[in-house]
């Protein structure tokens, strides 16, 4: 066995490449949203201090996010390539997930700051330039149709919760646009300036909606709990119905990081069956009928005592 087959070395090949490969493109695709979110997020905010506009400012404070997101996400590709260590053997695959975390408080941290000065604008909204402001909005909202456009075609959005964080983000960030277009265009009619602060706070609510979301997905994993989509209680019974099988118990299923699940149980046989023929129809059908290749599977008979724990 080379050092690298830590999974089974059967037939994890190809499931294998096909991930580092989905993970180059998702590399590619967060790596152009990346260059395209620094550059717009740069102008606005300059935009919003020249214009006096603080949708302009919350729009680049999203974008601030969203480029820290990016940043996050491909640091935590860069980490999960790393090969597994003693200490570490799961390699380095949990650092999206705390990447993900890290970067849904850091949003509740920025919004926050930008709706406590909307209410500060409130009272007295002062002026701002409608005309420069839908200028640059308007190239703001291209860039970000352009990122999301990149993700999608590049990446793998649906299953990657490090993707998909960072894939919201930038469609946020084309609302935050679209919100801050919508002022120019109030302010530019009817010179009513409380249009700005309120689409701030409209612009911060979105952030935060997505950020709660980021924030409770990856405190569920982190806490180990089952995987979305999977149901404990239907794999329990899967696995009791199989021939031989009288019980099973310590059986957890937990996220490694995106798309990878892990499972373990012991699974208790009658005396007179063949532990190993019961085995191999086990990890059959968690392959074939829940996709999971990673599943650890304790078989014992009447003989094994566990110590009494109150579980």
């Amino acid at each position: 066995m080379h050092h690298h087959s830590h999974h089974h070395t059967h037939d994890h090949g190809h499931d294998h490449s096909h991930h580092d490969h989905v993970r180059s493109g998702n590399k590619k695709g967060l790596g152009i949203a990346l260059t395209i979110t620094l550059g717009i997020m740069i102008l606005e905010f300059a935009g919003g201090l020249i214009t006096n506009s603080l949708a302009l400012l919350s729009d680049s404070g999203h974008m601030l996010s969203d480029a820290s997101a990016l940043l996050l996400s491909l640091a935590a590709m860069w980490f999960a390539t790393r090969p597994p260590s003693p200490k570490k053997t799961y390699g380095f695959y949990r650092f999206e997930i705390l990447a993900a975390l890290l970067n849904g408080v850091a949003l509740f941290v920025i919004t926050g700051i930008i709706v406590w000065e909307a209410i500060q604008r409130f009272s007295e909204p002062p002026a701002v330039a409608g005309g420069s402001m839908m200028l640059i909005a308007f190239i703001g909202l291209f860039a970000n149709l352009m990122s999301a456009w990149f993700l999608m075609r590049t990446g793998d959005v649906k299953n990657n919760v490090n993707l998909r964080s960072a894939y919201l983000h930038v469609l946020g960030d084309a609302l935050g646009s679209i919100g801050a277009i919508a002022a120019g265009i109030v302010m530019i009619a009817f010179e009513w300036y409380i249009a700005d602060p309120i689409i701030s706070v409209f612009v911060s609510l979105l952030i935060l909606r997505s950020a709660w979301r980021i924030i409770q997905s990856t405190v569920h994993i982190l806490m180990e709990g089952a995987p979305a989509g999977v149901d404990t209680e239907e794999v329990s019974k899967a696995l009791l119905s199989l021939e031989g099988v009288v019980g099973i118990h310590d059986l957890h299923i937990w996220t490694i990081t995106s798309s990878m699940d892990s499972l373990s149980c012991h699974l208790v046989i009658e005396d007179d069956k063949d532990g190993y023929r019961v085995l191999q129809q086990a990890i059959y059908l968690l392959g074939k009928q829940f996709h999971m290749d990673h599943a650890t599977i304790q078989i014992e008979n009447s003989t094994i005592i566990h110590k009494e724990i109150g579980v």
